[in-house]
């Protein structure tokens, strides 16, 4: 949302260090030519040595942006550094989208509506379990559990290779979410209807264990928040067990649509189109 007293209106940036790989100039390209909007998004690195100087010229509009997006490894700092953080931030401890407003420097973390926008596109009614599995407990982890917690799912299990990691993640977001130790990932996936892998498990051609998705809820699902490669190996192993399985490619593309509707004025759409542009890209530089 523009601050009407700024000149330097339009014109909004993804920051992180590095950031070249990001693809969110791709999304936010795409949707401005769509629109007919004038402005632009570009990648701008930032070091973590600098990003509070960073911050600070985009509070006074000295930057020139009217906000932007933070991924690693800024998320945290910009959340302790930032006027106005909502409450689904707050609780995460972490941002992903600034904007300034009425001269404060607004923010949120839109991830876990990203995760539930996939999931409600591409397995309608996955919301209906009573039980879901989250493997991981960094940080990409956070706002996962809290949007399924939030989207009324009771009971939920983070399974952690250091079981203290996910006993402070289920202290964080309250008496619904349980931690795990890896050796219980069998007995809790048992009628679980919701299976989320939030570690780097299968990026990069790393290893996977074999997991046994049969155990789960007849309909359940599998998702991924991985997206390169498209069908990871947890997602490959769960559908020739006859699971569903949704891909993390939604989560980016729907994370993004909050953040240009506050910088740009319009509410885009994730289409078809969008899907494919980042599918080739990924076909071309992975």
């Amino acid at each position: 949302m523009r601050d009407s007293r700024e000149t330097f209106v339009n014109h909004a940036f993804v920051t992180g260090y590095p950031v070249k790989h990001s693809r969110s100039p791709l999304i936010h390209g795409y949707w401005l030519k769509q629109l007919g909007l004038e402005g632009s998004y570009r990648a701008h690195a930032v070091s973590p040595g600098d990003f509070s100087d960073f911050i600070a010229s985009l509070k006074t509009g000295q930057s020139g942006f009217t906000g932007g997006n933070v991924t690693l490894p800024h998320k945290e700092t910009a959340f302790a550094l930032c006027d106005r953080p909502d409450e689904l931030s707050r609780e995460i401890g972490a941002v992903n989208t600034l904007w300034r407003e009425d001269g404060l420097l607004h923010a949120t973390n839109t991830d876990g509506r990203g995760f539930t926008a996939n999931l409600d596109e591409r397995a309608p009614g996955w919301d209906t379990c009573s039980t879901a599995v989250i493997l991981g407990a960094g940080g990409a982890s956070r706002a996962v559990i809290q949007a399924v917690r939030d989207r009324g799912i009771g009971t939920v299990h983070v399974v952690n290779r250091t079981l203290d990691r996910a006993r402070e993640l289920a202290d964080r977001f309250g008496a619904s979410v349980h931690a795990q130790p890896m050796p219980a990932l069998g007995e809790v996936m048992r009628d679980a209807g919701l299976f989320i892998n939030t570690t780097s498990l299968g990026m990069d051609g790393t290893p996977v264990p074999p997991i046994d998705f049969t155990v789960m809820r007849e309909n359940g699902v599998v998702t991924d928040i991985v997206y390169v490669p498209l069908k990871t190996p947890i997602l490959k192993q769960a559908q020739e067990q006859g699971l569903t399985t949704v891909d993390g490619l939604g989560m980016l593309l729907h994370q993004a649509v909050p953040g240009f509707e506050k910088w740009f004025g319009q509410k885009p759409v994730v289409d078809r189109a969008l899907r494919q542009i980042i599918i080739d890209d990924m076909a071309r530089t992975t």
